[in-house]
């Protein structure tokens, strides 16, 4: 998906004969797509490879850290985010897979405000309140409820 160009605001000339201006499908979505590093680092080579080893490096530090956050406490999805943007800030593949991810959380919220779904979310989540309490009460009503600083028999 790289034209071989990290400059920003280069047009691509598509190969089906289509005119530039013409509206085609894909040419919008990839709009200000590339490398967002400083000029001077891109007209050197060297520097611009160190500069997109160095993101990648930190943006895999920050992605390693939200996974690891998955299990433990932590916002671990946002900390994965995160070091998608870091990615994202010089690599197309980040960018796209960030809009990618942009636009379904988008639509998620969208259906997730429907009425009919906020229903069911309510429904249901009334209904795992109900089974969570009579499961707690039943275990109550069998061990009872014994405070951990009230233990007598250590």
């Amino acid at each position: 998906m790289n034209t071989g160009s990290d400059a920003p605001g280069e047009v691509t000339v598509p190969s089906d004969g289509a005119e530039v201006g013409e509206a085609n499908s894909g040419q919008h979505e990839h709009e200000g797509l590339g490398s967002r590093a400083p000029e001077f680092v891109k007209e050197r080579r060297l520097l611009h490879v160190s500069w997109q080893v160095g993101v990648f490096v930190v943006g895999l530090a920050v992605v390693a850290a939200g996974v690891v956050m998955l299990p433990l406490p932590g916002p671990g999805w946002v900390v994965i985010f995160g070091g998608m943007a870091i990615w994202a800030t010089e690599f197309v593949w980040a960018q796209l897979v960030l809009r990618w991810t942009k636009r379904k959380v988008t639509e998620a919220a969208q259906r997730a405000l429907d009425p009919r779904v906020r229903r069911r979310n309510i429904v249901l989540t009334s209904i795992g309140l109900v089974v969570v309490g009579v499961l707690v009460g039943v275990y109550v009503w069998k061990f009872g409820f014994v405070m951990p600083w009230k233990i007598e028999n250590q």
